[in-house]
This record gives structure tokens, sequence and C-alpha cells, in this order.
């Protein structure tokens, strides 16, 4: 027989205090009607009272003690005619995210770095107005000088920090680290001024002339960020992967991922040291920068069908080869076919006109006087072999990987960069104001930290940071002062709706487990 209607209060993952209606159905109980989560005593006795009226409605028999064993409680009477609507703010928002960081193993860190970073999430801006948005959107007051010295002193959690991801992937994300992605980017200065890590360098911001950053980040095949680094903005990016690929090593034991770069990362000398220390390793070729003997072999022996592959042993070093793995794809032929006959147009045009020959591609200088640049018809007949096909340089053997899962590993790398963009434009890592070295190494570790909290979510959803964003702000909490009394009444939006969405489930958030 089903029993009659009770009321339970259940503590929720984020300590506030859910009030439900529930009938017990034999050794079940089912949940009636759930009427909200309160995170103060008085918050609790409104809905206790809220409950108990609701019971009472719905009762198959009156209680006949109602009113003397538990005597409601009565909800204030606001007179709206002396109401004043002092704020409007959006606590739900942030106790989603600090759920979200709790998850990410960051919950044992100063709340200041949490702040900062669901704030890069929510509307990302100067360290300025992030304080000043904390106390408007969320009531979460900083002394300003206590924040900027905290900042620096957020470098001292890195470790803490990056273990964390590691922790995540591993045990969350159900990563065994066999494979990680390997990227680097740059990250400019609005400023002309070099200073301790800001230098001019290759900028893939097309900022040339501004100092800059350089950034190399690890992420896993799904794109979870687990260990980046900070390097001077001049660094040449192939010399930056070694440094972190060591140091994500010590993190993660005795595991040897694959390492998947792409092909700025090739080089004799990094080839050659992932090799010495056992590491295998799939990066991208520069096909263009190989012998003509080798190309000859690669258009003789690749059959021009879409998706054709074939895989060639080339000679590095002495004694030192690797397979070269090469990919002929019609889409790409097509693209790569469209921009060789505008370069070479370009480069007529420019010899028939008499202009410098630097500007285009298929000219050289020549050694006649009368002709100070010709067409270089050697370099147009190498660049038409090579029109459709994509080369993956490995260290490992047909036996132990066939070409085609190779080709599939590379394609991951995506997700580096997909990071990458998401750290640029929705978490706008960049342009940076600091000038330390000390800050700049802190701002971008708070980008990591909001980086492991978009990413997480994304990967656990299957959305995009841009919608959950959306949907949380739009739970809003209306902060009503009596005039006559003084007290303020919080009204929040019902998120009722929102208690059995995949977000709030994963979380376990306001919503009793």
């Amino acid at each position: 027989m089903r029993g009659d209607l009770a009321i339970r209060k259940v503590k929720t993952a984020s300590g506030a205090t859910a009030v439900q209606v529930v009938r017990n159905e034999g050794k079940k109980r089912a949940i009636i009607k759930h009427l909200g989560s309160a995170h103060s005593e008085r918050e609790c006795d409104l809905l206790m009272a809220e409950a108990e009226s609701y019971a009472e409605a719905h009762r198959r028999q009156p209680n006949l003690f109602a009113g003397v064993l538990a005597p409601t409680i009565p909800a204030p009477q606001l007179d709206l005619s002396h109401a004043k609507l002092v704020s409007v703010t959006h606590q739900f928002s942030r106790n989603v995210l600090l759920a979200c960081a709790r998850k990410c193993g960051l919950g044992g860190l100063p709340e200041l770095y949490l702040d900062l970073a669901l704030m890069r999430i929510i509307e990302p801006t100067s360290k300025l107005r992030t304080l000043e948005l904390l106390l408007r959107y969320f009531n979460v007051s900083y002394i300003e000088r206590t924040a900027y010295r905290m900042l620096s002193r957020l470098l001292e959690y890195q470790e803490e920090i990056e273990t964390a991801a590691i922790k995540t992937a591993r045990n969350d994300l159900k990563e065994n680290f066999c494979l990680v992605l390997y990227d680097v980017t740059t990250l400019y200065f609005e400023s002309f001024k070099e200073y301790d890590l800001q230098k001019p360098g290759f900028s893939k911001d097309n900022k040339p002339q501004q100092p800059q950053i350089v950034i190399g980040l690890i992420t896993t095949r799904s794109g979870f960020p687990v260990m980046h680094e900070v390097f001077e903005g001049n660094t040449f990016e192939g010399h930056t992967m070694l440094d972190v690929v060591h140091r994500f090593q010590e993190r993660v034991g005795k595991t040897k991922p694959v390492i998947i770069a792409d092909a700025a990362m090739l080089s004799k000398d990094n080839m050659q040291k992932l090799e010495e220390e056992k590491y295998s390793y799939i990066v991208g070729a520069r096909l263009a920068n190989t012998s003509i003997r080798f190309i000859e072999q690669i258009h003789k022996e690749l059959p021009r069908t879409d998706k054709a592959l074939r895989r060639f042993s080339y000679a590095y070093a002495a004694e030192k080869k690797v397979s070269v793995i090469c990919e002929f794809s019609e889409a790409r032929y097509k693209k790569d076919k469209r921009e060789f006959d505008k370069q070479v147009e370009r480069a007529l045009k420019l010899l028939e006109r008499n202009e410098p020959g630097r500007r285009a591609k298929f000219v050289k200088k020549s050694e006649e006087k009368d002709k100070p640049f010709i067409f270089d018809t050697a370099l147009r007949a190498k660049a038409e072999k090579l029109l459709g096909i994509k080369g993956y340089v490995t260290n490992i053997t047909e036996k132990e990987m066939p070409g085609a899962e190779i080709v599939d590993y590379y394609r991951d790398l995506w997700h580096v960069e997909q990071a990458f963009r998401m750290s640029k434009s929705d978490l706008k890592a960049r342009p940076i104001f600091h000038h330390t070295q000390e800050a700049i190494r802190s701002h971008i570790l708070v980008c990591f930290m909001a980086l492991m909290m978009g990413k997480y979510l994304e990967i656990k959803t299957g959305r995009s940071l841009r919608q959950i964003r959306d949907e949380l702000w739009q739970v809003h909490e209306a902060n009503i002062r009596d005039e006559l009394t003084g007290e303020v009444h919080i009204l929040r939006m019902d998120t009722h709706e929102l208690a059995n969405s995949e977000l709030i489930n994963l979380l376990n958030l306001d919503f009793p487990h």
C-alpha cells in the first residue's frame, strides 16, 4: 500500500539544504515535489513552511496535529509599495562553475583563484574589472591590493593544478595517456616595449611588431589540457616540445605516451632525442623540404585516388631512418591546385612587369644581367608533384600501428588547436596587459584553469562552452529590500526545470543525489 506524504531535508553537494515532499512506497521513496534548496536557516524555514502547506493540501488524510506539533511558519509579507530592487545577481552560475572546479580537482585552492578562473568563462576582462564584476554579479568582494598580491602567489599552486588536471583526465575522463597531443601558440601584448618574457617573434596572431610570449600545451586525445609552459616570445616553437614532455613524464610516471605534434616540431634534434628516450611520435611532415629523389618516389608510387596511402622509408640522418606515410586527398588536391595556380599566375605577372621577385614563390634570382629574376621551373615541377599529398613522420612500425590509424591519430591534433581557439576567443587570454614575469605566468595559469573547466563541461555534456554559459546566465536572483524593515528578500528564478538536466546531474549541484 502506498504511504502518505512526508517532508525531508537533504544536504546537497554544494552544502545547501534541499527540501522535498516525498512518499514512501515500500522500500522506495518517491520524490513528489522538490521545493528548492536553502542556503540559510531563514530560507530553510520558508521552504519547510511551503512544503508543509503543499503536503497538507495533497494528503489522503488531514494531519490531526498540523499546527500543533509542527506549526507552519508564516511567510514574511512584503509590501511592494515600500520595496526596492537593490540588485540582480547570478549566484546559481557561480555555484555551478565552482562545482565544476571541484570536479576538476581544484576545490582545495583559495576561492579567489577559482573566481578569477570562472570569470574567464563568464566575462573575461582585466583583473580590476573582474573584481568589480565579481561584486556586481555574485556579491563577492575582494580587496584590490590583496587580490593582486595573491595573484602572483598562484604560481605556488601550478604543480597542484596540473596534477589535478592529470588525475581528472585519468580517473574521470578515463584517459590512459597512451597518446597525447602537443602544439604551440603565441599571445601578444598591447605594447611595443620588450620586457622579460615578451619579445617579438614569429606571430600566429599576425602581430609581428608587438612583443609576445610562446605557449606550449599538452592535451589528451579529447582535448582536455594536462600541462602547459610559457616561453620567451622569440623562442623557436620546435625547441619547446621536449621541455614540456619531460615535465609531463615526471607527473604521469612510467607511461610513455605517443607524442603527436605538427610539422613545426619536426627537427633532426627532436626526433633523435625522442628516440633516445624511447618515445614514439607522429609528426606532420614537410615534404617540400625533402630531396627531389624522395619526392619523385612519392610521385611514382602513391596512387592519385582519394584516401590512397603509402608508407615510405626515409633517412633523416646517418643510419637514422623513419617512416613517412603519405596520403592523397581529392579535396586537398583541389585546394592545393587553386593556390598553386594563383602563385604561378602571380609570378608570371611580376616577371612580365619586371618587378622584384621576392614576393612570389616561383621567382628566383638570375645570373643574367639583363634578367635579374626568372621563373623557377624546377620548383614548380617539384611543387606540382606534391599537390593533394599530406605526409606524416613516425618511428612507429607498420606492425605496431597501420598507416591509416597513424593518420587518424594525427587528425586528433585539431583538439589542441580548438583548445587554443577557446582560450583566445571564449576565454580571451589575449591580449595580455601584464608586464612582470610572475604576473604573466599567473595570468596564463588562470586561463589554464578556466580551460580545464570549460573543456571538462564540453566533453561531459557534448555542448559548447558558449551554450552552457548562456543557459546558466538565464538564472537570476532578484534582491529586494523592504524599505520599512530593511530586510532583503532574495527571489531566484525557478530552477526546477534544470533539476534533471545533464549539466546539473553531472555536477550534483543544488539538487539531491
